[in-house]
């Protein structure tokens, strides 16, 4: 199989296209201008295409007969004020669903995943002749939030554009630039988010007998969350539970009537997730009873599904990326803890999916004293090459490893 390579006029593209998206973020099912723009860069192409999920967009390519592939990108930010000194750095605010104004930054390498499918679909056009079949292009709302791909999917993708039979995505990550990364099976975690509403009866700070104190009652709840995965949780599973939040009352002479905290929990397979949630409302409810209090109001605030790579399909990518960059520069590694929503895509039709991670940092910055900049901190920047190319001929060799004469 012999993977188009990108010209000089094709990078160009790229690397104008990846500072125009990292300079224009917008939060999660937010993403407006971000949709108009790969809808105008689609149609400059030739490609038809339609919303779904309100800021999605999906492209359609139809080349003859032969398979159906599904390609994700994902398109949010995150509500973070960036700090990389960059020329081309965000100044870019937008509003969280209460209202709050906030500053909004490519923390993750979402506009790394948009130009590199962009590019991937130019370079696929301008060889028809080496391919034949299907390409769906799905640009993704909502992936910080679990939201975009529940949401496409409720909005009939799966009606309105061909039915693939593998969907494929990638991400990139704080590793060497131009070097892949995949997992065999479980790829990334499931996670889990709730907000916990611990009621209690408030009153004066010295009259606790006539109260019952919730920040107390939380703090027991914390404090006993934490032996879940120690003791309830087999040591050959993984699991992490994570309290990130604990808010509660305004005063120090004043016994609120409630506080909250929210949690997060990450696992990799469904009967540890099962044993874990199961724990946790037991023990919070648990711990309420026992200090005579109302119970507790759990809310979910979101749920990660799982992240699996089809074994057969996956071998079938990784045969193309050890021909394409080198067996070398492509490796195993074990599954992350980490989470995405691109599960939901395929698990909706029943069909097989692949994800593998590509590198964002030159061997300078890996091998500096200072800690390596990760995704979700302001100083996440991704080197531009060979990071962007690597990502388009990533994407392009995983396509045609189906969709190749």
């Amino acid at each position: 199989m012999s993977v188009p390579t990108l010209t000089e006029a094709q990078t160009e593209t790229l690397h104008r296209t990846y500072r125009h998206l990292h300079q224009h973020p917008e939060l999660s099912m937010q993403e407006h201008r971000t949709a108009e723009f790969i809808e105008n860069r689609l149609a400059e192409l030739g490609v038809e295409s339609f919303r779904c999920g309100g800021t999605g967009v999906v492209g359609v390519i139809r080349n003859g007969d032969g398979p159906v592939v599904a390609f994700r990108a994902d398109t949010d930010g995150l509500p973070l004020q960036e700090d990389t000194a960059l020329g081309y750095a965000s100044t870019a605010t937008g509003n969280l669903p209460d209202g709050t104004e906030v500053p909004v930054m490519h923390g993750c390498g979402h506009d790394t995943h948009i130009a590199c499918l962009l590019s991937a679909t130019e370079v696929l056009l301008s060889a028809r002749d080496t391919w034949a079949g299907t390409l769906v292009l799905i640009f993704q709302p909502g992936e910080e939030t679990a939201a975009g791909a529940r949401a496409m999917v409720d909005d009939g993708l799966w009606d309105k554009a061909p039915v693939p039979e593998v969907v494929f995505g990638q991400h990139v990550m704080p590793v060497e630039s131009g070097t892949l990364t995949y997992s065999v099976g479980d790829a990334l975690a499931m996670s889990d988010s709730w907000k916990v509403t611990v009621r209690g009866k408030g009153g004066h700070g010295s009259q606790p007998q006539d109260c019952v104190d919730p920040i107390v009652l939380g703090a027991f709840m914390v404090t006993r969350i934490q032996s879940v995965v120690a003791r309830e949780v087999d040591p050959r599973e993984s699991a992490v539970v994570t309290v990130g939040s604990f808010h509660g009352g305004l005063k120090e002479n004043i016994i609120p009537a409630a506080t909250e905290f929210t949690l997060n929990v990450r696992s990799l397979d469904p009967a540890t997730r099962d044993v874990v949630l199961g724990a946790l409302r037991r023990i919070i409810m648990a711990e309420a009873q026992a200090s005579g209090a109302p119970e507790p109001v759990i809310e979910e605030l979101s749920h990660f599904p799982r992240t699996f790579n089809d074994p057969a399909a996956t071998a079938e990518v990784v045969r193309g990326f050890e021909a394409e960059f080198g067996a070398d520069r492509v490796v195993e590694s074990a599954p992350l803890m980490g989470s995405e929503d691109f599960g939901a895509l395929a698990e909706a039709i029943g069909v097989p999916s692949v994800f593998w991670m590509f590198g964002a940092h030159d061997r300078g910055v890996m091998d500096s004293q200072e800690p390596t900049p990760v995704n979700h901190s302001p100083f996440f920047v991704p080197v531009e090459e060979p990071t962007l190319s690597t990502g388009v001929r990533a994407a392009t060799t995983a396509i045609l490893s189906r969709l190749g004469n």
